[in-house]
């Protein structure tokens, strides 16, 4: 089964080559990139050329930003009956492409995939909502983040398969992309399983001592999500309102109080308001433009 990797990127280059020198390791080899280049100033060429002998890579300028939109545009070009988005600035396990697929033909009802997410050289894990125990999983415990989730195109409504162009890095709503579209796809009855085998690496960025900025940015677009769910009278999705919105800032803002941590409580507290902008100003668009430049 052929796996197509759709990666946008902008702005990197030495992240980028450790992420495609990970790709030349994988120990299954059917498999394509495709990168959607939104760089103007030809940064990565060579280092695409460079790699292009290693694995099939189908390298794409675009002059558009906007991370979910270069992913909704890429998948148009994706060949395999599995879709994953890695990051540029992740790196691969060398055995991921061959557990992925081994899942998939084991697990013959799962759509979606999600991969454990780890700090560099460490069993720690860093960015998305991970756990050390293999489950599957429904909309009231959604896992992972987007560079970890992989999806089953023959186990998925293609209508559904698409990236709200208002979300993410470069988009009205900066975060939130991934969790819209698992979302949206779990809603509509796909079956999903996290493990933590599966070793995806990516820095962990989201720590508190990293500052606020970070997290005011991309919580106003969970906030998005949530309101566009709502707007649309899912009722489940007054679960993530009581939990995101109320319950669990209250929760992490009075342990941060209890510990005297005030970076702490800074940080839960700009996530608390970046939630509750991003609900606030969320407007629904008339029609919802999905894989096309």
């Amino acid at each position: 089964m052929k796996v197509s990797l759709v990666l946008a990127t902008l702005g990197r280059d030495s992240e980028l080559v450790d992420f495609l020198k990970s790709l030349k390791d994988q120990t299954y080899k059917d498999f394509e990139l495709i990168i959607i280049d939104q760089n103007k100033d030809g940064k990565i060429d060579a280092i695409v050329e460079s790699f292009k002998g290693c694995f099939p890579v189908n390298h794409i300028k675009v002059n558009f930003a906007g991370n979910a939109r270069a992913r909704d545009y890429g998948i148009g070009f994706a060949k395999g009956g599995i879709i994953a988005f890695p990051d540029d600035d992740c790196a691969y396990d060398q055995d991921v492409l061959k557990n992925v697929v081994s899942e998939f033909e084991s697990r013959t009802d799962l759509a979606i995939l999600v991969a454990g997410s780890y700090d560099f050289a460490s069993d720690r894990f860093s960015i998305g909502v991970n756990s050390p125990k293999a489950q599957y999983f429904s909309r009231f415990r959604m896992m992972g983040v987007e560079f970890t989730q992989f999806f089953n195109m023959n186990r998925i409504d293609r209508k559904q398969f698409h990236m709200d162009h208002d979300f993410g890095i470069g988009s009205k709503y900066s975060g939130g992309e991934g969790f819209e579209l698992l979302y949206r796809l779990l809603r509509a009855g796909c079956t999903a399983f996290y493990t933590p085998d599966i070793r995806i690496y990516h820095a962990d960025k989201d720590h508190y001592k990293l500052g606020t900025s970070r997290m005011l940015m991309y919580s106003t677009g969970v906030g998005a999500y949530i309101r566009k769910f709502a707007n649309q009278l899912d009722v489940f999705i007054l679960y993530y309102i009581i939990r995101k919105m109320f319950v669990a800032p209250a929760i992490k803002m009075l342990l941060a109080l209890v510990l005297l941590n005030p970076k702490k409580l800074a940080y839960s507290f700009y996530n608390l308001v970046g939630i509750w902008r991003g609900f606030l100003a969320y407007q629904s668009p008339e029609r919802e433009p999905h894989n096309s430049f």
